[in-house]
């Protein structure tokens, strides 16, 4: 079997003489660190979190043989500081709201037995002498908190977090404290699949000694364990290996042989009533520090089973006086004893249905259980005075009952489609819906007038014409420009009008940007001669192809693209110096 080697490097001065001048102070050494009382193994956890309020109280007895030896450079034994070592393990645990458990520990050596040594590390290092272990002594007490984050004891998968915390009640020089306080946070995870019954571990032992000791270091460590075993004896009895063991994780240090400690014990559990007793032994398999040649285990402990809380059985009282329909009216005064209803000081109505408005229709299944109404498959609408186009004016009140409207004062247009400019072209399909207009069948024409403002802009439904290749304008689109200008008249608010000038892309870019510039002028011009108004109230301004607003590819695209626009500009000067800095781009 191999051997473990834990424990501190020694503390003082190497003389330059061949004599040991300093002595190592010890460790915490043992290596086994059993289970919180209340598992089925020793070293892993079978995570029964279950209860309010459950305890458990027991002890672990571990003996190891030599968890302790110095070693030469070439690694051959020397003296065993710790040969015997018989620890007991007293603790007790107590789970709180069936998922948290707190938990304590406190390791006592009860015998110890060792031998001094001076050792010589190395050829070129000094010898160094290590006390041994040969007293009974204390370790560090152990406290515990862990939660059941997934699962339930027994079920194929339980997760919990937790931490231990070590704090410095054991001697050093015994080999039982570090003398510092060591943490240990933890994940933990466990289950039960049919007989086959499993746990596992893994965390971090932070140690705040950290030291050199005999060759090796003593330090923080990653922790680790796992174990695996079946059930029998109507799962009275759990056996199975259990792996466990740790690595200093310091000063290069990891995985290092004397500095993994790693056991395998082979044990079992049996559970009689509330008691549980267990037995087990397993080798070292490193000479990591604390690893013995050979451990054994004996643990006894009272833990209570787990019972579900009784339901409890409601006292039988005597029986209430019958109410065929449950409304609450005993059937010896309730005029309808079959259908629930409610209370009246009428006794022929006492215990029937309410139906305020009488309609015929009960009022837990009338809608409008305060005005008269008619039955409808629709429950929202059963028992509502009828509303066939659902635009919530009823019918008696809607001069177009079978067309939804909107809500008016005048009872002849009261529940009909708006339209508020009243061309009889509905607001929905109007595309000037505040100026009157004739219909036409392209939507973007339907119900506009040939001039109209619409948001920011003098609609026109026809384009201006000029003579092909020239900002003249031809004689037929003057009647469209009177109407232009009829409408800036009529409305003096419009203090400021951009007249924009705009091409297809036919033709080079710089001509077609100066045709639309002289077209959009010679529209101002025709503006104030003709249609008598002041060129204060105009600017002009021509992007050419810059500002599409139909397909090119087409000659209908083309066509579209061809325009003047009449743009109704900010008085602040906002939209102006946007036009200005956009043309100057």
């Amino acid at each position: 079997m191999r051997r473990f080697l834990l424990g501190s490097l020694a503390v003082g001065l190497l003389l330059s003489s061949n004599t040991a001048t300093a002595q190592n102070s010890g460790f915490a050494l043992d290596r086994f660190e059993p289970s919180e009382r209340g598992s089925e193994w020793f070293a892993q956890d079978t995570l029964d979190l279950r209860g309010s309020f459950r305890p458990a109280v027991g002890v672990v007895g571990s003996w190891g043989y030599k968890p302790l030896v110095t070693y030469r450079a070439d690694g051959s034994g020397l003296t065993p500081l710790v040969r015997h070592q018989l620890v007991l393990h007293p603790g007790a645990s107590v789970v709180v709201a069936d998922r948290l458990r707190l938990a304590f520990n406190l390791p006592v050596a009860a015998y110890q037995a060792g031998e001094a040594a001076t050792v010589r590390l190395d050829e070129t290092s000094a010898p160094v002498s290590f006390k041994p272990a040969d007293k009974a002594a204390v370790g560090d007490l152990r406290l515990a908190a862990d939660v059941r984050l997934l699962g339930r004891y027994g079920e194929a998968f339980t997760l919990a977090l937790g931490a231990q915390v070590f704090l410095p009640t054991g001697s050093r020089e015994q080999y039982m404290g570090d003398g510092k306080v060591r943490v240990t946070p933890r994940l933990q995870a466990a289950g039960d699949i049919g007989a086959f019954a499993y746990a596992a571990r893994i965390g971090v032992v932070y140690r705040a000694l950290s030291e050199p000791f005999a060759g090796s270091h003593v330090g923080t460590e990653l922790t680790f364990g796992a174990s695996a075993g079946v059930r029998a004896l109507e799962r009275k009895l759990l056996i199975g290996p259990e792996l466990y063991g740790s690595t200093v994780v310091v000063e290069g240090q990891a995985f290092e042989r004397r500095a993994t400690p790693l056991e395998v014990l082979f044990g079992l559990h049996y559970t009689a009533g509330d008691f549980r007793i267990g037995a087990g032994a397993g080798p070292g398999l490193t000479r990591g520090f604390g690893s013995p040649v050979v451990r054994a285990l004996l643990s006894l402990e009272w833990a209570p089973a787990f019972e579900e809380p009784k339901k409890v059985e409601p006292v039988e009282a005597p029986p209430p006086p019958k109410d065929s329909d449950g409304d609450g009216i005993v059937d010896d005064k309730d005029a309808c004893p079959t259908v629930a209803g409610v209370a009246s000081d009428d006794p022929k109505k006492n215990g029937c249905p309410s139906d305020k408005d009488g309609d015929g229709i009960v009022d837990d299944k009338d809608a409008c259980p305060d005005v008269a109404g008619v039955a409808n498959e629709d429950p929202k609408k059963n028992g509502c005075p009828p509303d066939k186009d659902g635009d919530g004016i009823v019918d008696d009140k809607d001069a177009c009952p079978d067309v939804a409207g909107v809500a008016s004062e005048d009872p002849k247009k009261n529940g009909c489609p708006p339209d508020r400019d009243g061309d009889s072209v509905l607001d929905a399909d109007d595309a000037c819906p505040d100026a009157a207009g004739p219909k036409n069948a392209d939507p973007k024409k339907n119900g506009c007038p040939a001039v109209a403002i619409v948001g920011e802009q003098i609609k026109i439904l026809e384009q201006v014409k000029f003579k092909t290749n020239s900002a003249d304008i031809l004689k037929e689109s003057d009647e469209l420009l009177t109407n232009v200008a009829k409408i800036l008249k009529d409305h003096p608010e419009l203090k400021k009008i951009r007249v924009e000038g705009h091409t297809d892309n036919k033709g080079g870019k710089a001509h077609n940007k100066d045709l639309s510039k002289r077209r959009a002028a010679s529209v101002v011009t025709w503006l104030v001669k003709k249609g008598g108004l002041d060129a204060k109230r105009f600017e002009s301004a021509g992007f050419g192809d810059e500002k599409p607003i139909d397909s090119n590819d087409t000659e209908a695209g083309r066509q579209n693209n061809r325009r003047v626009e009449f743009h109704i500009v900010d008085d602040k000067g906002g939209t102006t110096n946007k036009i200005k800095t956009e043309e100057k781009k």
